[in-house]
């Protein structure tokens, strides 16, 4: 879900079994039943108030502030479970190395990112210590510090098992752990400040970065550095965690991405692509437009659920029908993306969350946009098909009947989550929180082919660790955002636009450059929390509408995913297909270009963006 990389490639794969490092090891009992029990926990409040609520009926006194919190601890369970099997998201895979360094390498990054994360630990400690002494209930009689506390242990045991799993070797464990020892000393001894420590620092951290250091330490390790270098109480970093992780809105991540874990794993992509290769199979290209309309509507639960989830699907069945291997691969990896706009998109909600934009008119003035993307890849899919003479099914009705039919369940969970959005029955945690409900009574008792005992805790776990990875990570990046803020950066970049940029269109011109260069090697969660501060006010300065530039940064961060060096699909497309990256770059050009002028006509024909929100909106 990130414009990053898994360090999961094939090479690094080889060499991480030899020295022990990258086996992931089965999470432990502890880990795995808080993960379910507060994941089906927070599944649960809303619904209760969402009830009661249409029956005029108390409820669950302090249900909303319970379920704030509980995404809070979804976040640092899922980050110790990632950690715990090797899996942090990092913007390098160490490909590059040679593999005899790897092993030294990696007890020097995981020294690098336990160090971070122990003066995380630290400062979320000092803010826990303070909220504690303020004495701040948070319901039922609960002191608030109690569900904070989830923080700085959370960060202690992810730099425990970062530390462990530096090596095989328990004395290279150590010297991992000396590491530890670095914040340890600096924080006893006199204060040392000034450009030549703060850059050392920094250096150090982006030497780190290069050679695989987790994101998380990255973007939380700069925050520190400059904080700690200004003077400033380095407790900054984890308050503006805990401000965003346990705002109101962003319960709704967990819940729609566990959603569609949910949908996934109990089969409902098997459906949904018999239903649509019944009704557009018959085409030429029909396959093809299948295929990006399937992925297009799994995006919502994460790109990287759809390419590796349903690339090994797929590509057998494009090529059998006489696409070529290239283009296969090519379109998949272009569609695994494409949904980004439409309900209920992951980052159009925290978009709106973190840019106070309304949520509801982002996915209306999304639609059209998302709607261009999908016609012009599957327009050149067509293109192919007819060009190399592509299989093409019989149309059968009563196939296409009988599909529809087995999947009447599924087709109507679009319909469930707009409902939930624009009906006015409920929040967007509400809605979330019923797509879930339902997505797993369909899939646990109507089709029964995800198991109650079996298949949910993995699930629940899966999800949690991947949502708890995402979310650290926009956790400590909304740290190192403030600091931006309070340097005063926003206003010096409205200056130097003023001084230099002259026209809206220049200023969009730039702002997409800017974006499809954050994408490539930046997550869109975190180049939401990072970037959007800089470029509101510069927007507003130049009279472009909220929803049109949120439209505008999340198509570019769309096509992000498609931008090399890393971008997140091209990673994950290498890694699922056992490809070498620059044969996916080369599969994947011809789709770069189509979404490229997809994304220029959504950022200069605003029409296609306002006018449904003008229609539809109130504005």
């Amino acid at each position: 879900m990130s414009a990053i990389c898994f360090q999961a490639f094939s090479r690094a794969e080889k060499v991480m079994a030899k020295v022990g490092t990258a086996s992931v090891r089965a999470p432990g009992g502890i880990e795995r039943f808080l993960a379910v029990a507060a994941l089906s926990v927070m599944s649960l409040l809303p619904i209760t108030e969402l009830v009661a609520r249409q029956f005029k009926l108390s409820g669950i006194p302090g249900s909303t502030v319970f379920v704030q919190h509980l995404t809070l601890w979804i976040a640092f369970i899922g980050a110790v479970l990632a950690a715990q099997s090797d899996r942090l998201l990092a913007l390098s895979a160490n490909t590059f190395l040679p593999e005899k360094w790897l092993p030294r390498v990696r007890i020097f990054t995981c020294a690098v990112g336990g160090a971070v994360a122990v003066c995380l630990a630290w400062a979320s400690l000092q803010f826990v210590l303070t909220q504690r002494e303020a004495g701040f209930i948070l319901a039922a009689g609960i002191p608030r510090w109690v569900a904070q506390s989830a923080m700085p242990v959370g960060f202690l045991a992810v730099a425990a098992y970062l530390v462990w799993s530096a090596s095989p070797r328990m004395r290279w464990r150590l010297v991992a752990a000396l590491g530890l020892v670095v914040p340890v000393a600096l924080a006893a001894g006199p204060h040392l400040s000034g450009s030549a420590a703060l850059t050392a620092g920094i250096a150090l951290i982006l030497i780190a970065v290069f050679l695989g250091l987790p994101i998380f330490a990255t973007l939380g390790g700069i925050a520190l550095l400059l904080f700690w270098n200004e003077g400033l109480p380095v407790a900054s970093v984890p308050v503006e965690t805990y401000r965003l992780v346990a705002s109101p809105i962003l319960p709704s991540l967990p819940l729609f991405t566990f959603a569609g874990y949910l949908l996934v794993e109990g089969g409902a992509s098997r459906r949904l692509l018999r239903v649509y290769t019944a009704l557009f199979g018959w085409l030429p290209g029909g396959l093809a437009v299948t295929t990006v309309v399937v992925l297009a509507i799994f995006t919502w639960a994460g790109s990287g659920v759809t390419i590796l989830a349903m690339g090994g699907l797929l590509l057998p069945m494009l090529v059998k029908a006489h696409y070529p291997e290239k283009f296969s691969i090519g379109l998949i990896n272009a569609s695994g993306s494409l949904g980004l706009l439409f309900p209920p998109s992951l980052p159009v909600i925290l978009y709106g969350v973190y840019a106070h934009t309304d949520i509801s008119k982002l996915f209306i003035g999304g639609f059209l946009p998302g709607l261009l993307m999908v016609l012009l890849v599957s327009a050149w899919g067509v293109f192919q098909g007819v060009r190399h003479h592509a299989g093409r099914a019989n149309f059968s009705g009563v196939e296409a009947v009988r599909a529809i039919w087995d999947a009447k369940w599924e087709l109507a969970i679009p319909a469930l989550v707009l409902i939930g959005l624009f009906g006015g029955f409920g929040t967007l945690v509400e809605a979330g929180a019923v797509t879930v409900l339902y997505s797993f009574i369909v899939e646990c008792f109507v089709y029964r082919e995800l198991s109650l005992r079996r298949d949910y805790p993995r699930v629940a776990v899966e999800c949690t660790t991947v949502i708890g990875g995402v979310l650290l990570i926009i956790g400590v990046a909304v740290g190192f955002t403030n600091y931006l803020v309070d340097a005063q950066l926003p206003a010096l970049l409205i200056a130097w636009t003023h001084a230099h940029i002259h026209s809206k269109y220049e200023f969009l011109l730039l702002l997409n450059l800017i974006l499809l260069l954050k994408g490539s090697f930046m997550d869109v969660f975190s180049a939401i929390i990072v970037v959007v501060p800089l470029i509101t006010p510069i927007a507003t300065a130049f009279g472009i509408d909220p929803v049109q530039l949120g439209i505008i940064f999340l198509a570019n961060l769309e096509l992000g995913y498609l931008t090399p060096p890393v971008g997140m699909n091209l990673c994950l497309a290498a890694y699922r297909f056992k490809q070498p990256m620059t044969s996916i770059y080369r599969a994947t050009a011809p789709f770069y270009l189509i979404l490229l002028l997809g994304v220029l006509l959504i950022t200069y024909v605003p029409w296609i963006t306002m006018a449904p929100v003008r229609w539809l909106g109130g504005s």
